[in-house]
């Protein structure tokens, strides 16, 4: 038996007509695997601990005057009248101003994540201000100007890379960080001459800068046996070991002699 095809009827058209009557493939009814999301990094633990380093840096000598900084070849500098260097503060029973202290060893592979909070450093009355400060490695450093006339900072680090940048006008804010310990890194102003700071970077936050009668507090620490290491920006550094429980507080006075 054979079928005719009937004359004026497209060949084409029954090979249509044929594949309608053929199943069409059914999509697939499972969902598409989704990837799965990747966990950020857990933020190290923060070392559990109580105690509290407290000391003195003093000075063993005569201290001199202070010596006046010759800031003529800026007018714009002496709005508050002549400035005296910062390089060796005595104060108060001989008190050593401007040391930076802090925990040299004893902390092990502990990571510590850095504050987002920034540490500002100003330059005002062409100074810099802070003289001496401690940063933690990753925190933002703001640089301002609050002086109407140019400044350029130029750090000149070792470990860390180097930077040197104007601000030619009042108000100016310039955001930097470092990502090694280095202490200390050196700050100047290549415009004028006098201006220096010094910045501890450090990789945990269990430092101090000594205040005006030399006294310094490094708080929440956990027990442990530290060595710590106290630079002063003229007369060097000198370490001790200091062991506390975790709670109570322990000591650390170091002297400087002139």
């Amino acid at each position: 038996m054979f079928i005719r095809v009937r004359a004026g009827i497209p060949l084409f058209a029954l090979l249509i007509a044929a594949a309608c009557g053929s199943p069409s493939p059914q999509p697939s009814s499972a969902p598409a695997a989704t990837p799965e999301p990747t966990a950020a990094p857990a933020a190290p633990a923060p070392l559990l601990g109580e105690s509290t380093i407290t000391g003195t840096v003093k000075y063993e000598g005569t201290s001199e005057k202070p010596r006046v900084i010759r800031m003529d070849s800026d007018p714009l500098c002496m709005p508050e009248g002549p400035q005296t260097s910062e390089v060796l503060i005595v104060g108060p029973g001989n008190g050593l101003q401007n040391a930076f202290v802090y925990v040299k060893d004893g902390l092990g592979d502990h990571k510590f994540t850095a504050p987002q909070t920034p540490l500002v450093l100003d330059q005002k009355g062409c100074k810099y201000s802070p003289h001496v400060f401690g940063v933690q490695v990753g925190q933002p450093v703001i640089i301002v100007n609050s002086d109407p006339t140019l400044h350029n900072i130029h750090a000149v680090p070792k470990a860390n890379a180097e930077f040197n940048f104007g601000q030619a006008t009042k108000g100016m804010k310039t955001t930097r960080m470092f990502d090694k310990q280095e202490v200390m890194v050196p700050f100047r102003c290549d415009v004028h001459g006098w201006m220096a700071a010094y910045g501890g970077v450090v990789a945990h936050p269990y430092f101090a800068v000594s205040k005006a009668d030399g006294t310094f507090a490094i708080k929440g620490l956990p027990a442990g046996t530290y060595t710590i290491e106290v630079w002063h920006e003229r007369l060097g550094t000198q370490t001790t070991k200091v062991t506390v429980d975790g709670k109570s507080s322990g000591t650390a006075n170091v002297a400087f002699k002139g």
